[in-house]
């Protein structure tokens, strides 16, 4: 299994380009089953999340090519309404393939997903929601089955703003019969993107990124080509990788407006934070003032930018509080980053208090799931001496070439069996 092993205390300056959003990329290469006909995307990140969900769409009948960053779909051939186990515990976002299965074949058999180890990520709230489209639902030997003689809209609140939800109702109700209305529905860039190429597709759906989503059923759609969003969580990462050495990095193709909440908090520690149309130049301070964050839906602090920033108040002047309210078991890497040397205690299990130390020691660490992989990396570049992580398959699941573009700033990591 992988090792990454990270040299400390290197500066990082430079141009680093931000690769496709695989949480747009994944709604989006799935909504390839709603259609007859080749359907294109580009600026498609090489990630085994990717791989793992067109392996699952090969499955179920579809013709996959994949080039470089461009991926060619051909969901004509659909034949299969099963996803099996074995495809889908690899990755929860295999879930998003149950609204299109229903949608076209009118009947689908889903495993229950499963995933990083961050919390309960419970599937209940799509199956209420497709339930009110008609849905009959029964969980049977660990599988969701489910079917429909005909999808009819209908007006649908979520208990709690769901990402994957939204998205599974919305590839759901594009072919349904009538008007579908999503209450209280997620608002993530991600969320938009997948309705904008719905759209060029032929669907009519309105109001995507707010609250309310309405969906007019239409008879059928069209194949698109289409291009996936710069990844915000990948764009976050960088910042914050320049603001803790002290560095000088210019962040390219990237959509600044998708991570507002995170500039904010980030001039707060001192950063100096220059914004152009697809591009930010942040050169870190030589002092990092502690501030405080509180994880909320989009567009408040982003859940998956957590682990990041609690690294770099590890190192900040004086004391932070960092709340999680997304998911619960959301603060694994803490344990690791104090083998490290950070100063972290964990309060009412949902909170973690955080005290800036002079300096982190190398070590070795596990990683526990995607973000935290990404926050060892961190800790890493500044902590003094060697680190090495362990199990960081995590990483390749959602950074592309994370010690590629690091290194090409200045880092020094390597990895290693």
């Amino acid at each position: 299994m992988d090792k990454m092993i990270i040299q400390g205390g290197n500066r990082l300056q430079g141009d680093v380009r931000i690769s496709g959003s695989k949480n747009a990329a994944l709604p989006i290469v799935v909504s390839s089953l709603l259609v007859d006909g080749p359907c294109t995307y580009h600026n498609v990140p090489n990630l085994k999340d990717i791989e793992s969900i067109l392996l699952l769409l090969r499955d179920l009948g579809a013709t996959v090519e994949k080039q470089g960053d461009t991926v060619h779909i051909d969901a004509t051939g659909l034949n299969q309404f099963e996803a099996s186990y074995e495809l889908v515990r690899k990755m929860r976002a295999s879930i998003l393939v149950l609204g299109p299965l229903i949608a076209r074949l009118k009947k689908a058999r889903v495993s229950l997903p499963g995933g990083c180890a961050i919390g309960a990520r419970p599937v209940n709230l799509h199956l209420k929601a497709l339930s009110q489209l008609g849905v009959t639902i029964d969980i049977v030997h660990g599988y969701i089955e489910a079917s429909v003689d005909k999808l009819k809209g209908n007006d649908v609140f979520f208990d709690m703003p769901t990402v994957t939800g939204t998205e599974n109702l919305i590839m759901a109700s594009v072919l349904a019969e009538g008007e579908t209305i999503l209450r209280n529905a997620a608002r993530e860039p991600e969320i938009i993107a997948l309705a904008d190429v719905l759209n060029q597709m032929g669907a009519d759906i309105g109001g995507a990124g707010s609250p309310i989503i309405t969906i007019q059923g239409v008879p059928r759609l069209k194949p698109v080509t289409a291009s996936i969003i710069p990844d915000r969580i990948e764009t976050g990462t960088y910042m914050i990788a320049s603001i803790l050495t002290h560095g000088d990095v210019n962040i390219t193709h990237c959509e600044p407006a998708h991570v507002g909440s995170l500039i904010h908090k980030l001039r707060l520690t001192g950063a100096d934070i220059t914004i152009n149309d697809k591009s930010i130049r942040i050169k870190g301070p030589e002092c990092i003032e502690s501030t405080d964050i509180k994880t909320l839906p989009y567009p408040g602090f982003p859940t998956d930018m957590q682990a990041q920033f609690m690294v770099l108040m590890t190192i900040a002047k004086g004391q932070s509080i960092i709340t999680e309210t997304i998911f619960e078991n959301r603060f694994i890497h803490v344990s690791e980053l104090k083998r490290l040397g950070a100063d972290i205690t964990i309060s009412s299990g949902n909170v973690a208090i955080v005290r800036g130390v002079d300096h982190l020691s190398g070590a070795p660490v596990m990683a526990s799931d995607l973000r935290a992989s990404a926050c060892l990396v961190l800790a890493g570049l500044v902590a003094e001496g060697e680190t090495m992580i362990n199990r960081v398959y995590h990483l390749d699941r959602g950074y592309e070439s994370i010690e590629k573009k690091m290194n090409s700033l200045g880092a020094k990591i390597q990895r290693a069996m």
